[in-house]
């Protein structure tokens, strides 16, 4: 199946590509396209207008200060897998790029598309919102930032509203003493994960935060600023416990058990590696 007849802009800056946002019924942003060009293929999206901003500098850069990096929206999964942005985790960001997909995907693929997507089984959106991350939105009102916690409403659905443009995402300096564990479930290599869990520890704060990403529904975080951290291994009983203790995943596991079950193994999986660390 080949795509519906679209129109195609190239916009050069944030404000022309509002600008067609807003002036344009119809419109779809367009960045590495390796979530929308399927999409597109199977006529599952259909717009009047394709908006191309991957000519748009600004999109593309990254900036830092004491307290965070911003990375662009279309700055590729590779470059991050590769060094080329700066890693406010110390290596945590470049590792889970490593596991997206295959090479020829991360070169294309973007973490702005990723995002404003919302699918549940990207890589991602688990991690970085264990990580606290924000989404920077512009829109013609002007700019504001939301927690990935809320700026993610469902599968597929986020709180971006027509005529907005997610333009960066603002990822919190963390401390030495942090610790980083990521865990997916999927059949193959460079398939989408039926479960996931991403858990980011700051023992001596207490801090804890983590992310269970379920296939088909709105990623689970668990956090807390009073945790005492577990020096060994949990079980696989206790990753259940805590899950059950959320009480918010129980609308996406099955009758039998197995998705909570294989959510429950994930979330062990990255404790084990936050107390490897």
């Amino acid at each position: 199946m080949k795509p519906a007849a679209f129109d195609y802009v190239r916009p050069t800056s944030v404000a022309e590509a509002l600008s067609v946002l807003n002036s344009t019924s119809g419109a779809k942003v367009l960045a590495g396209g390796q979530t929308l060009g399927p999409m597109l293929n199977l006529r599952l999206a259909q717009p009047q207008v394709l908006v191309d901003i991957t000519r748009i500098p600004e999109l593309a850069a990254v900036s830092w200060d004491s307290d965070a990096v911003t990375i662009g929206a279309t700055v590729t999964h590779a470059a991050i897998e590769d060094g080329r942005v700066p890693d406010p985790t110390g290596g945590f960001l470049a590792r889970v790029a490593r596991g997206i997909a295959y090479r020829a995907v991360r070169t294309r693929g973007t973490i702005g598309g990723s995002l404003a997507h919302a699918d549940p089984s990207a890589d991602w959106l688990a991690c970085l919102m264990a990580l606290g991350a924000e989404a920077v939105i512009a829109s013609a009102g002007g700019r504001r930032r939301a927690l990935l916690s809320t700026f993610v409403r469902g599968a597929m659905e986020t709180e971006l509203a027509p005529g907005e443009l997610l333009t960066a995402v603002r990822i919190p300096r963390f401390a030495r003493e942090a610790r980083f564990g990521f865990h997916k479930i999927c059949r193959k290599t460079g398939e989408f994960a039926e479960a996931m869990a991403a858990v980011v520890a700051v023992p001596p704060h207490g801090y804890l935060a983590a992310v269970v990403s379920p296939a088909n529904g709105r990623p689970l975080l668990i956090e807390s600023r009073k945790v005492d951290w577990p020096k060994a291994a949990i079980t696989l009983d206790e990753a259940k416990a805590i899950l059950k203790a959320a009480d918010k995943l129980r609308q996406h596991a099955d009758d039998d058990g197995y998705a909570r079950t294989l959510h429950a193994v994930a979330l062990k999986r990255a404790c084990d590696e936050v107390c490897a660390a």
